[in-house]
């Protein structure tokens, strides 16, 4: 069986039925004063599966805690959880001390909570593996460049993929190989969150269509301060393509503002962006899995 919470429900039930699996929704009351009542199937199988992503994730961790704790009371001796984006991955040293390391810490309590956690193209710094963030009986780590790669042959012609930055040139290239484009990466220098200076790369952008490319956008702040630079090189057009629409402080008007004429992501968190469908990419996952 399947289980969903509302904010990922859609992507759940396309899920259950490539898997043609059982899909339930997971009730969630929230009370005034901010706590959650969560409610699953009152008996469940053996091997059941909890969807969502954990985008604005510090609710949602709560809630899947108590999702994934009634469920094994209700039966479930087998747990999976596919969360498409996972939170708190980017900080995995103390910078300062005292500082928490999220990933090590968000990391283990999700191990202890499932048997088998499958999530995409998780951002990752000084780790290899996702199990070592999440030392679970299985860590599975997809990539969603396939689909994105299928989704840009079938929609563009001969575009330019342009990483943002030098971090951004694996996601850049996995996308652009399958599919035969052309890709190049800027340089990215930066001074705080909401302070980059970038410089482009040597290229000919004119009359070009750039799509820009990244695993996530968060406020868009190197993006933005990209496609700004493109215009100046008298591009033809300007797209972005991301696996995961954060898209925090408004990040989709300034994008546009800036010069992004269409805004493309990968259902992984649900957006109006979204475009990109992974369930196919989840199911052979689950499959392998069984």
């Amino acid at each position: 069986m399947i289980l969903g919470f509302s904010d990922y429900e859609a992507q759940g039930r396309r899920l259950a039925e490539q898997l043609e699996r059982t899909f339930q929704p997971i009730d969630i009351h929230r009370f005034p004063d901010g706590e959650s009542k969560v409610t699953v199937p009152a008996e469940l199988p053996e091997r059941v599966i909890l969807c969502r992503s954990l985008d604005r994730p510090n609710d949602k961790l709560i809630e899947l805690m108590l999702a994934a704790r009634t469920a094994r009371a209700n039966g479930a001796g087998h747990l999976t959880l596919v969360a498409p984006y996972l939170c708190y991955m980017r900080q995995d040293i103390a910078f300062s001390p005292g500082e928490a390391v999220s990933q090590r810490i968000v990391g283990q309590f999700l191990a202890e909570l499932f048997d088998a956690v499958i999530t995409v193209d998780p951002h990752l710094h000084r780790i290899e593996r996702l199990e070592q963030a999440i030392p679970t009986g299985a860590a599975i780590s997809l990539s969603a460049a396939p689909a994105l790669s299928a989704f840009l042959a079938e929609n563009e012609a001969d575009p330019l993929l342009l990483g943002p930055d030098e971090e951004a040139r694996q996601w850049v290239r996995a996308v652009a190989e399958p599919a035969g484009l052309e890709y190049a990466v800027a340089h990215k220098e930066r001074r705080g969150d909401r302070d980059v200076r970038v410089v482009l790369p040597k290229h000919d952008f004119a009359g070009r269509t750039v799509v820009l490319v990244d695993d996530m956008i968060s406020t868009g702040r190197t993006l933005i301060t990209v496609a700004r630079a493109l215009k100046e090189t008298g591009v033809g057009s300007i797209r972005c393509l991301v696996t995961h629409p954060l898209f925090a402080d408004d990040a989709t008007r300034h994008l546009q503002e800036a010069g992004v004429q269409k805004l493309w992501s990968s259902d992984s968190i649900t957006h109006p962006s979204n475009a990109v469908v992974l369930d196919q990419t989840l199911a052979e996952a689950i499959r392998r899995l069984e």
